[in-house]
Formats: structure tokens, sequence, C-alpha cells
């Protein structure tokens, strides 16, 4: 079953534009793959003079990791623990710029450790069965404030 962006953005705290995935295709306990057409946008959030580096990639696939926690807690019947971004290992590029590809991205994120907001994904992004970019994110607790 297809989830749409609606469902997506009641899963992660990204808002409007920000929001740079447009469907989900299939996930599991330890894997998600996820659509999306949002690199062609002009008016990606993430795009500069014009054009969106293959930099962006990596928010890409934190974002499908970020929804696939929310999928595996709503399943659970609990909120996904807030978590951000610590760390970027193995990031590997293979283009300049992600609008230049005119075939929807496929953002694909795979638990290798832990769980909720404390864990590691291999993620990787490809356009027409060419791979663009991949690296390893780690997730971690967002700390409390006070």
């Amino acid at each position: 079953m297809l989830i749409d962006k609606a469902h997506i953005r009641t899963l992660i705290p990204h808002a409007d534009a920000m929001c740079l995935l447009d469907t989900v295709i299939t996930w599991d306990d330890d894997f998600i793959q996820c659509m999306t057409d949002t690199h062609r946008d002009p008016a990606n959030p993430l795009r500069r003079q014009g054009r969106l580096s293959a930099v962006a990639a990596f928010e890409y696939g934190a974002q499908a990791a970020a929804i696939h926690g929310g999928l595996c807690a709503s399943v659970a019947g609990k909120t996904a623990p807030p978590g951000y971004l610590a760390a970027l290992r193995d990031a590997r590029w293979f283009v300049a710029e992600l609008d230049e590809n005119a075939a929807p991205l496929e953002v694909t994120a795979r638990r290798l450790l832990g769980e909720a907001a404390h864990c590691i994904y291999k993620i990787q992004i490809s356009s027409a069965g060419r791979l663009l970019a991949e690296a390893r994110v780690v997730i971690a607790p967002q700390p409390a404030i006070g």
C-alpha cells in the first residue's frame, strides 16, 4: 500500500516544501523505499543559484530514515521520538546535481543498527536505475532542553 505525502507529513517534522519525499512505495521493519519528483521543483528549498547539488541527496536519505522510524513507531502504537542527523559517514556522490535527472528519485534507507531515535541507516539515492549518491547516516536522540 502506497503512503502519500499527506501521511508522510504526519510522520516527520519537515513542513511545507522541506518535506522532500512524495511517496513511500514499500517498507518493512528494516527497509524503506520512497519516490519523489521534488528534485526538479524550482521552489525546492535546497536549491542554490537555481541548481540542486548532489549533496542534497543526503537530506533525501535522512528523511527516508525519519519516515521509516515514524512508520515503525506507529505500528507499535507509539510516536517516534525526536531525533537528528548526528553524522554522515562514507558519503559518496556520482553526479554534480540532482536536478539534471529527468526521472523520479528513488530513495532507500536500510536500518543497519539500533531503533527509534538512535540508529544507523545505509541510504541510497538513484534515478532510472543509476546510483546518484550513498552514505551511512547516524540518527541520535534530540537532547532534552532544560
